[in-house]
């Protein structure tokens, strides 16, 4: 029997294994049998939380989809993992490098009462590749391809349910060889934009960090918004800034435990 902790970040909820104290042998079944909401303990996936094997960040972080396959990144959970390292006393410090397959991020742990009800994480540098697709499907004319160490592609539109109807299409479409996380988005009359997404492996979620992050560059990007974008989310909303000074993005949002479990190994 394992001992897990769900946790989740604006209704992006994953099951996280100290592997610091319990091995995971296999994370990709583990992931898809845990992860199940009818027979598992469910959840958008399996983050397992370590020791950094390089002396330039604090400890490293993979995640698994529901599907068993591994993603590149999570904002959200990037979050969670501050939170949790914090708490549990596994760290005292409130600046945190945290290794993924997408690089070292830093996060910031807003603490109060020695308790972090948010978390603000460095996303990097997006980057644009073939930044403006056009996909022959009737009702979308194009898209803005923005990569946050993950690849997305946000659509905006006045119809952002139809990621229901159209997210796993999209998904696995020929022009993404990849795969791809696909956002739907509209801007509101308030400023905020309305955003969902499917998660390339996971399906819709109720958030995802990276997504918002592509969200608000694309947002900026083609003149839609500025670089201070909030960004509302199915689970809750998430505060993005692309910092003109370095071309970082940063993104600001609430990270919470749900409780605390075993689970039997696959």
């Amino acid at each position: 029997m394992i001992p897990f902790t769900k946790m989740h970040g604006c209704g992006n909820d994953y099951i996280y294994v100290n592997t610091m104290l319990h091995n995971v042998p296999n994370p990709q079944e583990a992931a898809r049998i845990w992860s199940d909401r009818h027979k598992g303990i469910g959840s958008d996936g399996l983050v397992l939380i370590g020791a950094s094997p390089l002396p330039e960040a604090d400890f490293s972080m993979r995640i698994f989809n529901v599907d068993g396959s591994e993603a590149m990144m999570c904002g959200n959970a990037s979050r969670c993992i501050g939170k949790y390292l914090f708490e549990r006393g596994l760290t005292d410090k409130t600046e945190i490098r945290l290794l993924t397959l997408s690089g070292i991020k830093m996060l910031w742990l807003h603490v109060d009462n020695n308790k972090v009800p948010s978390v603000t994480v460095d996303m990097n540098e997006p980057v644009f590749e073939d930044e403006t697709l056009f996909l022959p499907i009737r009702g979308i004319s194009e898209g803005v391809f923005v990569s946050m160490g993950n690849p997305h592609y946000v659509i905006f539109t006045d119809d952002v349910d139809q990621v229901e109807e159209r997210g796993r299409m999209l998904e696995c479409f020929p022009s993404f060889p990849q795969r791809c996380n696909i956002e739907f988005a509209h801007i509101e009359d308030n400023g905020a934009i309305r955003t969902r997404v499917w998660e390339r492996g996971s399906g819709i979620t109720q958030a995802c960090g990276t997504g918002a992050c592509a969200t608000a560059v694309a947002a900026a990007r083609t003149g839609r918004a500025g670089r201070n974008s909030q960004i509302v989310m199915d689970g809750g909303m998430l505060s993005i800034e692309w910092r003109e000074s370095d071309n970082h993005v940063y993104m600001t949002g609430p990270a919470a435990f749900v409780f605390d479990g075993e689970a039997e190994l696959p």
